[in-house]
């Protein structure tokens, strides 16, 4: 890039000129430094006024743009660069590659044979211009032939005449698949395409609706321009009405299309065309706040299907909060909560089985609950908040006062709906006048649907600090009460939960508990009959779920638990079933009976201050000691917990929140803890499972799931464990475990992991090393604890397979072929094996390597000699094999070893028959 010089020393800034940044940029980009010579360049276009000037450092950023892979801005750059001067042959030729890389060939082409004409005797111009004419050419076949066929794929669709249904089956996938190619959707939109699929969404039937919507979704996938004119021509309230319609399939497809459409209005513009400096700015905030204005219409809109308004809560969610803390912008969530927060609770204060209440599923006050919580946690300062808490106020007040008993009913609903969500704005709404008075009365309603609602509040306001007091002294007598003489299930089984919830505040710990000895084994064995009576609605179930998830705090309870198998399976299967609000609990039950919740060992000698100072010490029972931990691993893993946690992931659903995915993280990596269970979790489908844990949740539910896969990976085939492309994914969950703020453990198992993919095939060694693992492997190269250091070692060996690795032992200035050679030469006989076996396929596979081996250290001889007269032969074969290479790599180098003691070793070891 420009003119190069020796890499400079950064300057002071207050002295520093457009000239000696440019000069700095350009050694950074010949030393392979592409983000900080871009970084240079930048800063030197903000000092230069001369246009020559600043024509060269938009060519200069252009080249990194390119090596960047960020070809959208190196065309912009290069524009820039030629606007100046049009006969800038390197601007034009860097734009060329740009263009190409983002599909516009036919533009590509004319910079190229811009470039030919002001050089025609460029042999790299001319040999460009030749690939990309034959590339154009199969692209201008494909496209003749594409739209004889959309033409004809439309044609059979529309024809009402047409009675064949496979003829239509197969038009309508053919459709979707040719949508998902970027050509094909270009031409399927340039065709009048959109319009035609709005007559086929408009025939109302099934199947024609599900390949519109799919299609549609193979057009606005990553094309912001694209998804904005087809908004505009289907309309906003168009697509949330096909949300809202009865038939689940075409629900949930409108759904992915919606999805499909955000992501490309946020994200957009990779796929899109533009013109110089940006021709195409479009605003999408706009369209944003249509597609979610009709969103949350949907909400209340009383026509709208129960499951219509689930994927509606589910896209807000996905939508609408920031996704990391970094976004500093979060006026989209102020919008929505001063559009749509009482829409909302419309959903969550449903009382289902009241007069004129909203179709919802069981999973729709859960989901409304996860979306206020979202919403809640998006605002950045009190002001925000406080507008919140108004809000939920207002509305809950104007449901309790004015309004006969079913409004209370809806307020109260209300309250436990922002309890289980946003707890601040719970607890404000619970001290607002009447309302706690009005959920203890209702608990003893002879009405069995107006008690539920309050004992659920009652229970929700439970397990919240700021109330408990409050509800320990009022609320255990009365849930005791209804325990003992209500004469319905239901109700009982909820008032169970509230005391369980009261009674568990001591956790794990054994000496703090507050229910007298043995009530809690009551407890927990009326939970389990409960749990195995299948004439007890699921919804009901699922409170016994909820009262084991506190119970099994007790290692007692766990010990029974895992006996009854009966109460597993029961357990497991509501875990599959479709009200998905039951996955914390069974996630928490889990985490409890496997004990794969973190705790920390006591410090010795602050346990005897504590005796001392006659303190409250926590004390392990002792069942749960690591043997009965195990025996209850094996019990669950008998009684099937992994289909069931492979089920619980795969749910795309609001109640697997993050929190959730971590106790379902910790439970796998307690189920493959012990070797031998391994093969039977992936069988059941627990790797597969693991692979989306390990990407997304918290960071410690991502480790752990990491951890899990590593331990599958270093003991079972990985090609069995994980088949097909799934192998790939692996790679960057192991890769995470080597960053420096891992576990020594974790570090180990990540390293063992990618040893055993890294032998596997030259594609997984180049998906390592695009997942910038190398530097990390050879970072823990000089580890002090040699077991990191050997399994960091092996790693590099099978590394060393790939052409890349071998160059970089080569490189000037580094150490790692003098480390390689003195490692073979260590104490550890495991760490020479590694070490002589790494040389030993470098000299193989990379001859230069072989002259450089004698002048990294001047103990190489010694080295090699020492493998040679190894008692172990595995090394005595690794030694020769490197002395053969050398020998036959160059002259020197075998002078060298004739000279010395080396011809004679050889002859001996030539001799020896029990060695072949």
């Amino acid at each position: 890039a420009g003119r190069t010089c020796p890499r400079s020393q950064p300057v002071p800034v207050s002295q520093v000129t457009a000239e000696q940044l440019r000069a700095q940029g350009n050694a950074l980009f010949q030393a392979g430094e592409h983000a900080a010579a871009l970084a240079a360049y930048t800063q030197a276009l903000q000092l230069c006024a001369g246009a020559a000037e600043r024509a060269v450092l938009h060519r200069n950023r252009a080249a990194c743009h390119l090596k960047l892979e960020d070809y959208a801005k190196a065309e912009a750059d290069a524009s820039k660069a030629i606007e100046a001067d049009g006969r800038d042959v390197k601007a034009l030729f860097r734009r060329s590659q740009a263009l190409q890389k983002l599909g516009r060939l036919d533009q590509a082409i004319s910079d190229l044979q811009r470039c030919v004409s002001l050089e025609p005797r460029n042999k790299a111009f001319q040999e460009a211009l030749r690939a990309l004419g034959s590339s154009m050419h199969e692209k201008m076949k494909t496209m003749s032939c594409t739209d004889s066929k959309v033409d004809q794929m439309f044609q059979i669709l529309l024809n009402p005449e047409e009675k064949d249904a496979d003829k239509k089956q197969k038009a309508a996938q053919n459709l979707i698949v040719l949508a998902r190619e970027e050509a094909g959707a270009e031409k399927i939109f340039q065709s009048d395409g959109v319009r035609l699929l709005t007559q086929l969404l408009d025939t109302a039937k099934a199947d024609m609706m599900l390949a519109a919507l799919r299609t549609l979704v193979g057009l606005c996938s990553g094309h912001r321009s694209r998804t904005t004119a087809i908004l505009a021509e289907l309309g906003a309230p168009r697509l949330s009405a096909v949300l809202g319609v009865e038939h689940e399939q075409v629900s949930l497809a409108a759904c992915n299309l919606l999805q499909v459409m955000f992501d490309s209005l946020k994200e957009g513009m990779q796929k899109d065309f533009r013109g110089k400096e940006d021709a195409v700015v479009l605003d999408s905030s706009k369209d944003l706040k249509l597609l979610i204005k009709d969103l949350l219409e949907l909400l209340a809109l009383e026509g709208a299907s129960a499951h219509g308004r689930d994927n509606a809560l589910n896209l807000l969610i996905k939508v609408v909060p920031r996704k990391s803390p970094k976004e500093t912008n979060n006026s989209l969530s102020l919008w929505v909560i001063d559009q749509g927060l009482k829409k909302i609770l419309e959903v969550g204060s449903t009382v289902c089985g009241a007069q004129d209440s909203l179709p919802v599923t069981e999973n729709s006050r859960m989901s409304a609950s996860v979306l206020l919580s979202k919403l809640y946690s998006d605002l950045k300062c009190d002001a925000e908040r406080e507008n919140f808490h108004h809000l939920c106020e207002d509305y809950v007040k104007s449901w309790f006062e004015g309004h006969e008993l079913a409004g209370k009913l809806r307020a109260i609903q209300a309250v436990s709906c922002l309890l289980q969500g946003p707890s601040e704005a719970g607890n404000r709404v619970l001290e607002l006048e009447g309302i706690m008075d009005s959920v203890l009365s209702l608990c003893a309603s002879v009405c069995e649907a107006h008690q539920l609602v309050a004992v659920e509040a009652l229970i929700h306001a439970a397990d919240k600090a700021k109330r408990a007091s409050f509800i320990t002294a009022n609320g255990v007598s009365l849930l005791k009460e209804i325990y003992k003489h209500s004469e319905r299930d239901s109700i009982r089984i909820r008032a169970l939960v509230g005391l369980c919830k009261l009674g568990s505040a001591g956790g794990t710990d054994f000496s703090m508990k507050q229910f007298a000895e043995g009530s809690t084994m009551k407890l927990a064995k009326q939970c389990r009959k409960w749990l195995c009576n299948e004439a007890i609605d699921a919804g009901t179930r699922r409170w016994a779920v909820e009262g084991l998830a506190y119970l099994t705090f007790d290692a007692d309870v766990k010990e029974e638990f895992v006996e009854d198998k009966a109460a597993m399976q029961a357990m497991f299967q509501l875990a599959k079933s479709e009200d998905r609000s039951v996955l914390y609990a069974v996630a928490s039950t889990l985490v409890n009976c496997t004990n794969s919740y973190d705790h920390e060992e006591p410090d010795p000698q602050m346990l005897e201050l504590a005796k001392y100072a006659k303190q409250h010490i926590p004390e392990q029972h002792p069942k749960d000691k690591p043997d009965f931990v195990k025996r209850r691993v094996r019990k669950l893993l008998a009684a099937g917990v992994v289909s069931a946690l492979a089920c619980m992931v795969k749910s795309e659903n609001p109640a697997l929140t993050n929190s959730c995915r971590e106790l379902i993280s910790r439970v796998f990596l307690a189920l493959v803890q012990e070797a031998e269970e391994r093969g039977g979790v992936v069988a059941q489908g627990g790797g597969k499972a693991l692979i989306p844990l390990s990407l997304e949740g918290t960071e410690v539910g991502q480790t752990k799931a990491a951890q899990a896969l590593a331990k599958i990976t270093i003991t079972s085939n990985p090609e069995m464990a994980f088949p097909g492309e799934r192998i790939y994914e692996v790679v960057r969950p192991l890769v995470s475990l080597l960053h420096l703020q891992r576990t020594g453990l974790e570090n180990f198992e990540g390293l063992m992991a990618l040893t055993n993919l890294a032998g596997i095939s030259e594609r997984l060694r180049q998906k390592i090393l695009k997942e910038k693992a190398v530097p990390m492997i050879e970072g823990y190269m000089f580890e002090e604890h040699e077991l990191i250091r050997l399994a960091a070692t092996e790693c590099m060996c099978n590394m060393a397979m790939s052409t890349e690795v071998q160059e970089l032992f080569l490189a000037e200035g580094s150490d790692r072929l003098k480390l390689m050679v003195l490692y073979s030469g260590e104490e550890d006989e495991k760490l020479r094996r590694a070490a002589s076996g790494t040389l030993a396929m470098l000299t193989a596979l990379h001859p230069p390597i072989c002259k450089r081996i004698p002048q990294v250290t001047t103990h190489w001889l010694e080295i090699l000699q020492a493998l040679l007269l190894s008692p172990s032969a595995e090394l005595q074969h690794r030694g020769a094999v490197v002395v053969m290479n050398m020998m036959a790599a160059a002259r020197e180098v075998a002078e060298q070893l004739i000279a010395s003691e080396m011809l004679e070793i050889l002859s001996v070891l030539a001799k020896e028959q029990d060695k072949p």
